[in-house]
């Protein structure tokens, strides 16, 4: 009898793209079936801190209140180099302006709040799905927004300026790429279960980009509001050779922001990273 294995992640065309072989049974998974379970980001982070699926996408940033229970896959992480997450508003608005209006956020668990806290420091803030932000910006009820999806790339359709790019930030001070999307799985799993599910994910990624054209034909379904080139050039963004595997450039990374969200006073402890080997 297989063994029924349930998989969070977001409804993104990053992630859509990273899991198409598992979830079009383009792979050999031997005793396991795997079953899709697709949310917001937010809502994963939420769900991971009671433990609810054995594998999940997750922010960074959540990651910190929940690596007691979960392990980090060594594949399938999104980093960006030199780019990330932006703040977008109606006209350019430097740092210190920036501190001054409300910010709209896609959470408070993303990692792009914890990267624009770490840069900011104290902000007024609301939090909206990350689908409303760039209307609600556009519209004046909120002085910027942080943008962390496709926005990234059609916030200027809105009437939108970019006022900071967290990527590009985070690089100018550390020369590293800025660590947004983690896989992670449960721990209770045991070591075998664990590698097992790691060799199958880092097989979904690497078919994928064997396979670019009709993995990308597969994402583009959730690609809210670009065209297949638009798509591309997202996912291109998002899965790269740090998506394979996060090398020591990747751990550092991860190692760092987590160590500046602790001593900032952002986050609540020092997070001991565990990956899965």
């Amino acid at each position: 009898m297989r063994e029924i294995i349930e998989v969070g992640h977001s409804p993104d065309p990053d992630d859509a793209f990273m899991f198409y072989a598992l979830t079009a049974g383009k792979l050999e998974t031997g005793n396991l079936e795997f079953r899709h379970v697709l949310r917001d980001i937010e809502t994963l982070n939420r769900w991971a801190m009671e433990g609810k699926l054995p594998v999940t996408a997750l922010s960074l940033h959540a990651y910190a209140y929940v690596a007691d229970k979960y392990a980090l896959l060594p594949h399938g992480a999104s980093m960006g180099r030199q780019y990330g997450p932006i703040v977008v508003s109606r006209k350019p608005l430097d740092l210190n302006e920036l501190r001054r209006e409300i910010i709209a956020i896609p959470g408070t668990l993303t990692t792009a709040f914890l990267t624009l806290r770490v840069c900011l420091g104290e902000f007024p803030y609301a939090v909206l799905p990350f689908e409303q932000i760039l209307e609600a910006v556009a519209e004046g009820r909120y002085g910027a927004g942080v943008i962390i999806h496709e926005g990234q790339l059609t916030y200027a359709d809105h009437g939108l300026v970019k006022s900071l790019d967290l990527g590009s930030w985070w690089h100018d001070r550390t020369g590293l790429p800025l660590p947004l999307g983690v896989n992670v799985v449960r721990r209770d799993l045991g070591e075998a279960r664990m590698g097992q599910i790691a060799q199958l994910l880092q097989a979904s990624i690497e078919y994928a980009l064997a396979h670019r054209q009709e993995a990308l034909s597969y994402a583009t379904d959730f690609a809210r509001g670009m065209d297949r080139s638009a798509t591309d050039t997202f996912v291109g963004m998002y899965v790269n050779d740090l998506t394979l595997a996060y090398g020591r450039e990747g751990r550092q990374a991860v190692e760092t922001l987590l160590q500046w969200g602790f001593e900032r006073g952002i986050l609540p402890r020092r997070v001991a990273l565990h990956f899965v080997e």
